[in-house]
């Protein structure tokens, strides 16, 4: 039954990982497509306050998000490990561990959100001109939380199989259908920013609904007995122990973006357009990145299922040379063309905004090396089953980024805010780098000296 999925225990690990990664790519590009899809109808449709409004909720969706995101890809962590080992019995009780956890945490997370949002915004410092708007849209994306998780889970659940191919396919078409949800519930129902949030949640929640069919009806290895439903408290004690420090990274690099989105509304709603618009640009660009680090996560978990070290260490090393070229290539291109994709995101007067567009991708693209190594080893070392450690490269890469976003407050200083991911990002990287040969040379030694037994 394994070889119905993708084995990637076996096989030269440079192409496993390149094959497994372009669809993740495409799929995480078309799931930017979701926010980017209404940052370009609103702003375009709309008009600038609008823009300003949704982006100024970026960071919030992005704790919220990422805490989804960080929670049901390390719930699966132990899912890929049992799939790599073969335990296809175990593997499912992971599948009724990781659902179980997952409605607990949506429902806690809704009612938290929903209750402290307009605290939240009030403490951010949102513009009064723009804070209606925003707090409307943020609003309908905390409601629709359990669409974002049941896609997430399921997705995650279905890569932990070896199968990336599933996600990318429902991605893309409910990324089609957003855009068609944006102009109807915008243009034909005016509905404004809040109408754009009801078009993500609705898409994400159908993108989900289609995961859950296809596992149903097409892999047979993940048929639900009745047992499988039972909690297991020990695959739940381990679940927790990766998933719940995945969370609380992505949670941490999020106050920390936070802090930085609170610097930048100082500025006003002009400068918070320009950087939206600007960090949408480069998380297109950079979605290689985290599909990498996606990969390399399953990859890893995978193997150290299988128990071989070695293959780990060759997919960390093609992982590595893969995004340091792409990283070299498209820093350069972000740097001297990105700007010019401001005419995506705004009509009008562009001018307006395009120079403070090309400050930040300039600030960024020149970074983009520690930005892949934040991505590949964070999610690499999770894999391998560590949740602690990976949590701690938050934390610094939190320092690095509450320093510059609280120097930057100060000063008011607009290329100053810019700078404050790419100082992060460094001070992430550098841990990160070193505790993971810590972790080849130590933690591993068992296992590499049973490999070469």
């Amino acid at each position: 039954m394994k070889t119905l999925q993708k084995d990637m225990t076996t096989g030269n690990p440079g192409k496993i990982i390149l094959d497994f990664t372009f669809p993740i790519f495409l799929g995480n590009v078309f799931q930017q497509f979701y926010n980017m899809a209404d940052t370009v109808i609103v702003g375009k449709f709309v008009g600038t306050k609008a823009l300003a409004a949704v982006g100024s909720t970026g960071t919030i969706m992005f704790l919220i998000l990422g805490f989804v995101l960080g929670m049901t890809a390390g719930f699966t962590v132990l899912t890929a490990q049992k799939f790599g080992a073969g335990d296809m019995k175990a593997m499912r009780q992971t599948v009724g561990g990781a659902s179980l956890l997952s409605i607990i945490m949506t429902i806690i997370l809704t009612v938290i959100s929903m209750l402290f949002m307009k605290p939240l915004l009030y403490f951010m410092q949102t513009p009064a001109d723009i804070f209606e708007d925003a707090y409307a849209y943020i609003m309908v994306i905390c409601a629709g939380i359990g669409a974002q998780m049941l896609y997430n889970l399921l997705a995650s659940i279905l890569r932990a199989l070896g199968n990336s191919k599933i996600p990318l396919y429902f991605l893309i078409l409910s990324a089609l259908l957003n855009i068609v949800l944006d102009l109807v519930l915008i243009l034909v129902f005016g509905m404004g920013a809040p109408g754009a949030a009801y078009a993500t949640v609705i898409s994400q929640g159908v993108s989900g609904i289609l995961c859950l069919i296809y596992i149903i009806k097409k892999i047979p290895i993940l048929k639900m007995e009745k047992d499988d439903w039972r909690p297991k408290g020990h695959l739940l004690k381990l679940q927790l122990a990766v998933g719940f420090p995945m969370a609380l990274q992505y949670s941490i690099t999020a106050i920390g973006t936070m802090m930085v989105q609170t610097a930048l509304n100082i500025l006003g709603s002009t400068l918070v357009a320009a950087f939206t618009a600007a960090s949408k640009i480069e998380q297109i660009v950079t979605q290689a990145f985290v599909a990498l680090g996606t990969t390399l996560a399953t990859y890893s978990a995978q193997n150290i299922g299988a128990g071989k070290v070695k293959r780990i260490r060759q997919g960390f090393r093609s992982a590595t040379i893969m995004s340091f070229v792409y990283a070299v290539i498209t820093g350069i291109l972000i740097m001297f063309v990105g700007k010019y994709m401001t005419y995506f995101f705004v009509s009008g007067n562009v001018e307006e905004i395009m120079n403070a567009v090309d400050i930040y991708l300039k600030c960024v693209g020149i970074f983009f090396i520690p930005l892949a190594v934040v991505n590949l080893y964070r999610n690499g070392i999770q894999g391998m089953g560590y949740g602690l450690l990976p949590m701690m490269a938050g934390v610094a890469e939190l320092i690095g980024r509450g320093i510059v976003a609280v120097l930057a407050a100060r000063k008011k200083s607009y290329a100053g805010v810019c700078m404050a991911s790419p100082i992060a990002w460094i001070f992430a990287a550098a841990l990160l780098i070193v505790m993971y040969f810590y972790i080849m040379k130590h933690d591993m030694k068992k296992l590499r000296d049973a490999e070469e037994q």
